[in-house]
């Protein structure tokens, strides 16, 4: 019975450890910083895991009933999370207005493609066009 006290113990501080880490800094509950709740945690095992799952849930639940709304016309005012930058992807297969300007390079490409066999289509034609100028030797 120890043995599995022990082990569900490990395995609460293990989850209460990975969900702060992942929670967002900007967001997180009881007003305390991530590095204290993780010290908390490391050092109260059964207590402060117990506080990180209970406070945390209560804090996703409140932000859940929370108007979506800014407070203030100007965006700002309590009850507003801060706005985080907007970041640009990284990589160039990730960025999806780099991926449209290929599409948009490759279809002028197709067209312009298209349009020169359109004028040697013409240019042929019209050379074998010359030789039926419906004289006398051509049928009808």
């Amino acid at each position: 019975m120890l043995r599995f006290l022990l082990i569900l113990l490990v395995a609460l501080v293990v989850y209460a450890l990975v969900d702060c880490v992942r929670y967002d800094r900007t967001q997180m509950p009881g007003g305390l910083p991530k590095a204290l709740w993780v010290t908390l945690i490391v050092v109260f095992p059964a207590a402060g895991a117990l506080a990180w799952l209970v406070v945390s849930r209560v804090n996703t639940q409140a932000q859940r009933a929370a108007p979506r709304g800014p407070a203030h016309p100007s965006g700002y005012g309590p009850g507003v999370p801060p706005r985080r930058p907007v970041t640009r992807p990284v990589a160039p297969d990730d960025d999806p207005e780099f991926l449209a300007s290929l599409n948009r390079r490759a279809e002028q490409e197709r067209r312009e493609a298209e349009a020169e066999q359109g004028e040697q289509d013409t240019e042929d034609g019209a050379t074998d066009g010359a030789d039926d100028d419906g004289g006398p030797g051509t049928r009808h």
